[in-house]
Order: structure tokens, then C-alpha cells, then sequence
């Protein structure tokens, strides 16, 4: 059944009989300046003929820049508009309310400005190629929405081209949080992550970085699985990513369905949509987790996860142990622009998770393995974790 449109027009009442329209009226943000402009000698120094003079110094300097114009505190939240939300390619000006909105989240729990950037080409080289023109105006790079598997050869073409922070959200966010609220859920349990099975659900964008992180981190075994079952090498239909990704998985050298998959394992990670059935959820091993991350349909309702495992989690806000992006990328990129990082290492993703995972504290609970974003703690948390782990593996320009 198609999804109901909306038209925002057709009401005489205009805005009044929907707040979401209401709310999004003229979008959700706007430049504001930082420096006063009261009279001529104001005019004069922040532009014609003071601003010359830092002009020259920045020729002269180019390093300069960070420090007298706003490159080393914002971001560029960039999208193609090809993978949005679960709307899929919607193109780039449909694109723009989730972009508005990932920019006032970076400023609302970061405190990071951020530019939201919707491009209207879809091809690798030009968006490649777009991005590194545009690099000079900014200090990091937010890659948002942008379809597997491009998404992957994007994010490592811009990585090596910029020494700036180049970061696919839909990745490495996800994965992020992941990781902190599997850590504090094998706390709860007495275990490490070395002793835990896990199987993911999507070998897409988020997929891949959970698979990546986790093995990184040092889980026990994490097998992936697509709509033709686990990723194992003996297939002879995988693309070059997915190749790679069962190159350092499936130690367990499972094959078969999902649900094959599922049986025994200590972990389930969903995020791929679909519906996982009750009998592969009740194989799993006793004090199993369930993370399902599917939106707004969880691959497995929280009301059937729970008669079979220990911890639950979903990416609703409905529900307890939401597994929410946010709680990562304002802090990572915060973090990441305090220090001037030229880029974003697996050390500092790893240091983020754990920093998120420390939030919760002594206050872990089956129902609290992961914090709220709205709790005040998290940013700085994430931040100094990042900025630390930047020093520390030799990114760090200040």
C-alpha cells in the first residue's frame, strides 16, 4: 500500500492542522553572525578595508585559516539524496528537511555549526570531486544518505584526498553506538565481547561498519548476512565490498539462511529491515541481545525479543535502549575540530564507543545499557574522548 502524501496546501487553515508542517515552514535554521555591525567602524574592520588584512595573513599563512574564519568549527553535511531515512533515492531537494535537521543536531548537542550540502548528481567521481572543491570552507565533512555500495568508495576517495574529518554517518554513528550498548550489555551479563557470537542483519552501509568495529573491538565471532543468506566467501556473487567483509568475519565459517545463522548466537544486530520469525529469535543462546534497529519496524517487536533475551534494544525513541546516532556524531566531530584532526581514526570511533558506554555508569540496567541523547553528559564525554585519542594516534594538528 503506498504511503499517504500530504498536501500541506490543500487546508485553508494553511499550516494550523499540521504541526510537522508547521514546524518545518521556512526550514529549521539559519546563519546568524557573531560580530556586530552597529556602525562604519564595525563595517570597517569586519569587512572593507580591515578584512583585507586577514585576507593577506591567510594568503601569506595558509594555515591561518582555522583561526580568523569559521573552517575549524563547522561542518558540511553532504548527501546525494539517494538514501534518506527509509524513503530511499528521493532525490536532493527532498532531501534537505533531513539535512536541516542533522545540522541544528549537531549544533543542539555539539555545538557544532554545520552547512547542510544536497548535491544533484549521483555519479562517485563528480560527487568526489564536487566535495573536494567545496573543502576549503569547512573543517570536517559529514557524509549523510548516500547509497551502498557508493557510500564506501566516496568516504575512502575523500578521506585520501582531504586532511580534513571525513565521516559517513550512516556508518560509523551507527556503528559507534552499537558498540557502547553491546559493551555495557555484556557487562551486564559477565561477559566480554570476546566470548559473544553475534549475526547482523544488512550488509549495507551500517552493516559493514558494525562487522568492521566490532571485529576491531574484539568480538568473539560477528557473521553478516543479505537477502541471499550469511556472507561467506564460498559465494560467487559477492561485490568487492562484501568480499572484503568475509574476509574478516564468519570465523565460524557458517552458511545458509539468517535464521540458520541465528542458532546458538549470543547477538542479533538488525539493520535491514524485513521481519526475523519468533522460532530463529528463541534459538538463540540463553541471555541473548536483540538489537533491532530497523525503522519504525523493528526486524523483531520488542514484545516478542523480550520472552527470549536478556537485553533489547531498537532505534525507536519509544522504547528503552534507543540506538541513536546522535548520541555520536556531534561528540565525534566536536571532538575531532577541537584538536584541527586531519582525519577520523578507528581508535577514535573505538574511544567514542567507550566513552559512550561509560555514561550509563553504575546505573546500567537491562533497560539502560545505552544513555539518552538528551543526557547532558554524553557530548562532553564523546568530545574529550575523541580529542585525546586524536593526540594520542598523531592526528592532531593543536
Amino acid at each position: 500500500m503506498a504511503a499517504e502524501i500530504v498536501n500541506p496546501r490543500s487546508d485553508s487553515t494553511d499550516d494550523a492542522f499540521d504541526p510537522v508542517f508547521a514546524l518545518h515552514r521556512g526550514g529549521k535554521m539559519a546563519v546568524q553572525a557573531t560580530v556586530p555591525i552597529r556602525d562604519k567602524d564595525d563595517l570597517s574592520l569586519a569587512y572593507t578595508p580591515g578584512v583585507a588584512r586577514v585576507c593577506t595573513a591567510i594568503a601569506e599563512q595558509p594555515e591561518l585559516v582555522d583561526d580568523y574564519t569559521w573552517k575549524s568549527s563547522v561542518v558540511a553535511v553532504v548527501t546525494d539524496g539517494t538514501a534518506v531515512l527509509g524513503l530511499g533515492d528521493i532525490g536532493p531537494e527532498a532531501s534537505l528537511p533531513v539535512m536541516e535537521g542533522k545540522a541544528i543536531l549537531f549544533k543542539q548537542f555539539g555545538g557544532v555549526d554545520a552547512v547542510p550540502i544536497a548535491l544533484a548528481c549521483t555519479d562517485v567521481d563528480e560527487i568526489v570531486e564536487t566535495v573536494v572543491r567545496l573543502a576549503p570552507s569547512f573543517g570536517g565533512v559529514n557524509l549523510e544518505d548516500i547509497s551502498a555500495p557508493r557510500c564506501f568508495e566516496i568516504e575512502r576517495r575523500l578521506q585520501d584526498a582531504l586532511d580534513i574529518p571525513v565521516f559517513h554517518d550512516d556508518q560509523h554513528g551507527t556503528a559507534v553506538v552499537t558498540l557502547a550498548a553491546l559493551r555495557n550489555a555484556a557487562r551486564l551479563s559477565g561477559r566480554g565481547l570476546a566470548e559473544l557470537r553475534a549475526v547482523i542483519s544488512g550488509a549495507g552501509a551500517a552493516g559493514v561498519a558494525i562487522a568492521k568495529m566490532l571485529v576491531e573491538a574484539g568480538i568473539g565471532d560477528v557473521a553478516v548476512t543479505d537477502r541471499k543468506g550469511v556472507v561467506s566467501a564460498d559465494r560467487g556473487d559477492l561485490t568487492d565490498v562484501k568480499r572484503e567483509l568475509a574476509g574478516f568475519t564468519n570465523k565460524a565459517g557458517l552458511t545458509g539462511s539468517l535464521e540458520s545463522a541465528l542458532a546458538g548466537a549470543d547477538v542479533f544486530i538488525g539493520v535491514s529491515g524485513g521481519t526475523v520469525p519468533e522460532e530463529a529469535v528463541a534459538s538463540m543462546a540463553s541471555g541473548a541481545f536483540v538489537f533491532a534497529m530497523a525503522n519504525p519496524n523493528p526486524e523483531v517487536h520488542p514484545e516478542v525479543a523480550h520472552k527470549y533475551a536478556a537485553v533489547v534494544a531498537t532505534g525507536r525513541s519509544d522504547f528503552p535502549n534507543q540506538i541513536n546516532n546522535v548520541l555520536a556524531f556531534p561528540g565525534i566531530f566536536a571532538g575531532a575540530l577541537q584538536v584541527r584532526a586531519s582525519r577520523i581514526t578507528e581508535g577514535m570511533k573505538i574511544a567514542a564507543a567507550e566513552a559512550l558506554a561509560g555514561v550509563v555508569g553504575d546505573d546500567l540496567a537491562a533497560d539502560y545499557v545505552i544513555p539518552s541523547p538528551f543526557d547532558e553528559r554524553v557530548a562532553p564525554a564523546v568530545t574529550a574522548a575523541v580529542a585525546a585519542a586524536a593526540r594520542a594516534e598523531g592526528v592532531a594538528r593543536r
